[in-house]
């Protein structure tokens, strides 16, 4: 163990028990409100700690991180995502990047399931329907939706978060299809009870319903574009949980308004919080604030995944969830 502790810098308000106990190990400069750093002062955090903890509003480029102080050799995210991190130019840098890896899997399965049911189920109109007093009971052919026992689910991306809401889709007795980079074990497979295609395009073409868990990559960018959009059979809706910039957000509120797709569930958008106004205006569109991974237990044990990152490091051993580019 180092006898100086390590300087570490956070970037944004964690939950209370993952502050102290950063407190209790490391020199940590905490912050005081929740809102995000801007990239001059995300520069000046860089220039002074020996680890940076960021989350998914930071951007750190290669611009940014060609700013760096030299005491800087682990960014350890807080979040499984990185793209919004250039690993590639932070190795080159000498900088370590770790994650959090398979803390939020089952929180973010589950707000996939939410969505799926509320835009087919209607229950936002419903809600709004409730609360502005207009309803007047019951009525036979009122506020009817679909069954979603017996469609067809196509997973987009069939890693933990993936074959997670295949285990909840199969319950509600849907119909299992995927899509990924590399196909299952036929084990996995038979135990999903899930049928794989090798097109994308293929499988879109053919679902009731499209559930978008892959993360975002150079290859994942606007891999549901227009002309795959088009694809899509005008009774059928996507949910996306996973990252926006997977969905062409223009292209997809273009379709939803000319009544292409029948309905959308979003929890995560293309341009972060410059969500299309026209998306909002529409009543098949379920539209959330990023929740998907946001329970206690999930964002506590995230925290506990840096502290470990940044703990193994400091006693000189590589952090459990170090990120390398060939993973990307």
């Amino acid at each position: 163990m180092s006898s100086k502790r390590l300087s570490v810098t956070v970037t944004r308000r964690l939950p209370d028990p993952v502050e102290i106990r950063l407190r209790e190990l490391f020199d940590v400069t905490l912050r005081d409100d929740d809102t995000p750093l801007s990239e001059a002062a995300l520069i000046e955090s860089m220039q002074t700690c020996d680890v940076l903890v960021p989350t998914v509003t930071d951007t750190i480029s290669a611009a940014v991180l060609g700013q760096a102080g030299a005491r800087l050799k682990l960014i350890a995210n807080y979040g499984a995502g990185v793209d919004h991190i250039d690993v590639q130019t932070a190795r080159q840098r000498g900088i370590l990047v770790s994650n959090t890896p398979g803390v939020v899997t089952e929180d973010t399965a589950d707000m996939t399931m939410a969505l799926i049911l509320a835009v087919t189920r209607r229950i936002p109109e419903g809600l709004a329907q409730m609360q502005s007093g207009d309803w007047d009971g019951w009525a036979p052919t009122a506020m009817m939706g679909g069954r979603i026992a017996g469609r067809r689910l196509g997973i987009l991306g069939m890693g933990r978060i993936g074959q997670a809401v295949a285990r909840r889709a199969r319950a509600f007795g849907m119909q299992i299809h995927y899509n990924n980079r590399r196909r299952l074990r036929l084990e996995t497979e038979e135990a999903l009870e899930a049928t794989w295609w090798d097109s994308l395009d293929q499988m879109v073409a053919r679902m009731d319903v499209i559930s978008v868990n892959c993360p975002h990559t150079p290859a994942t960018f606007h891999l549901m574009n227009a002309r795959r959009l088009k694809l899509m059979k005008p009774d059928a809706v996507i949910v996306n949980t996973a990252r926006g910039e997977v969905i062409d957000q223009n292209a997809l509120t273009r379709m939803l308004r000319a009544g292409e797709i029948a309905g959308a569930g979003l929890d995560v958008y293309e341009h972060g919080q410059d969500i299309n106004p026209r998306l909002r205006e529409l009543s098949n569109v379920v539209l959330l604030p990023h929740m998907g991974s946001a329970t206690r237990e999930g964002r506590i044990e995230m925290g506990e995944k840096v502290l470990l990152n940044i703990k193994t490091f400091d006693d000189g051993h590589r952090p459990p969830d170090l990120v390398v580019p060939a993973m990307l």
